[in-house]
């Protein structure tokens, strides 16, 4: 039987097993034997990953032409006005060719887990939260799109990933489903 394990990746985790240059990898938080990651999360990125034993059902989870919907909590510094955020559901162009619409909201700050190293506080400059819902993979595409409308991510939280979500756990924190 398949094994599919939800993890709440911290910022600054590798999604890999080993480093050459020793930087914290899942080896250092996931215990399971035989488990791999399906898809990616960004080393600067937190959130839900999830691994699985199984080739099949790994290549079926990260497999873009699913289009499985991936959800984040993104702080930015900047305000987006509704011009952005029209963009952003229309879709981006990038230099490597546009993205596909995206769902995307202003929210009120999320009650999250504090970062470790916590986020830079600049008084000067205003944050903002969004939540993003995309349907593809490209690389780096939150920051690239965000950058692209003249916004920074100060922080990035993948928060569901198709049917599975975060729900209450902690950074660190592996769950099983069954």
């Amino acid at each position: 039987m398949s094994r599919l394990l939800l993890f709440n990746k911290p910022f600054h985790v590798l999604c890999q097993f080993t480093d050459r240059e020793g930087r914290a990898t899942l080896a250092d938080y996931v215990t399971v034997p035989g488990v791999y990651p399906a898809g990616r999360l960004d080393y600067d990125s937190e959130g839900l990953l999830l691994l699985t034993d199984d080739g099949a059902l790994q290549a079926a989870i990260a497999d873009p032409r699913h289009k499985r919907p991936k959800t984040y909590w993104v702080q930015v510094e900047g305000l987006p006005d509704t011009r952005a955020i029209a963009r952003l559901r229309g879709g981006v162009r990038l230099s490597d060719g546009a993205t596909r619409p995206a769902r995307a909201r202003l929210m009120p700050p999320p009650d999250v887990w504090p970062r470790t190293p916590p986020i830079r506080y600049r008084a000067n400059i205003p944050t903002a939260w969004l939540e993003l819902t995309l349907t593809e993979g490209k690389n780096r595409e939150v920051r690239r799109v965000l950058e692209h409308l003249g916004l920074t991510v100060s922080r990035l939280i993948r928060t569901r990933y198709g049917p599975f979500d975060l729900a209450d756990s902690a950074p660190g924190a592996l769950v099983e489903i069954r």
